[in-house]
């Protein structure tokens, strides 16, 4: 389960360094938008020394440039090798574009001697409106076995149809967002990854940041963007099932291995789905 993800930009020793011990489940060293084009080359250099470096590579991730930047082959040309646990594809147009990569990640693994499939893959499915359109062909697609996740994000949306901020005065998602977000959610359940929720921009507001978590884990988000260190704990915090949750979740497994369709504890009726949510939740745990 990745409940977290810190995004960190790849030329910034300072914060690569801070990065490294502040718990998020995967920390995702960005070639994309926080680096700038005359510094992509550099970029890819500090990551492979960065990833090579590394005693444990199970939780380093790189975003790669999009597809149409004409520079993702350059950047899994390089870092592909140095073992990267997985990739973050950016701007996607729709199922082809990770089917597309995918093959590019297929003939690297074969040219180190890996086993295919070895780099795992999220994408990001809301930055162009060609991909919202298109998000239920997503689960056809052919590049989905190495889908971990889907991720969604508003700002790129934004930017590429001149339109405002995303959010409304009180901070709830305009409807074109909310939707994005909603696509993303269901696609990503329907295709059995790990839905990622989008970046709370105020890192200064902790108590903001926890609300929002519980709303998201609420609507059945199992993860959320972080894009500073102190974001992490709150964010894994939320995303982790509570003592209670765990307890019930004990007790409604234990009610059911009487082989009855439904039960009662505390007063209440639970049948199968409550069985099915039950062992999701004891899953989280381990």
């Amino acid at each position: 389960m990745i409940r977290s993800l810190l995004f960190v930009p790849a030329d910034d020793k300072r914060k690569l360094a801070r990065a490294a011990s502040c718990g998020a489940d995967a920390l995702v060293l960005d070639l994309e938008d926080s680096v700038l084009p005359d510094r992509k080359p550099l970029a890819r250099e500090m990551t492979c020394e960065y990833l090579g470096a590394a005693a444990d590579r199970s939780r380093l991730w790189v975003r790669v440039n999009d597809l149409s930047s004409r520079e993702t082959l350059k950047d899994l040309k390089k870092i592909v090798p140095a073992g990267p646990a997985g990739i973050v594809l950016p701007k996607i147009r729709g199922p082809e574009d990770v089917e597309t990569v995918a093959h590019y990640l297929e003939a690297f693994e074969a040219s180190c001697g890996w086993e295919l499939g070895s780099v795992r893959m999220v994408a990001l499915v809301t930055e162009t409106p060609s991909a919202v359109l298109r998000l239920g062909e997503m689960i056809r697609g052919r590049g989905n076995a190495r889908l971990a996740g889907l991720m969604w994000g508003a700002e790129d949306l934004s930017s590429i149809m001149g339109a405002g901020d995303p959010r409304t005065a009180d901070g709830a998602w305009r409807p074109v967002y909310e939707y994005a977000r909603v696509q993303c959610l269901l696609a990503s359940h329907a295709l059995g990854v790990e839905a990622i929720d989008t970046l709370y921009v105020d890192y200064r507001d902790p108590v903001g940041l926890r609300s929002s978590c519980r709303a998201s884990r609420l609507d059945g988000f199992t993860g959320r963007i972080a894009i500073h260190p102190d974001q992490v704990p709150i964010i894994n915090e939320a995303f982790s099932p509570t003592e209670e949750e765990l307890n019930l979740a004990r007790s409604i497994v234990e009610a059911f291995r009487g082989g009855a369709g439904a039960v009662s504890i505390g007063g209440k009726m639970y049948d199968i789905p409550h069985l099915k949510a039950a062992k999701r939740v004891l899953a989280q745990d381990k």
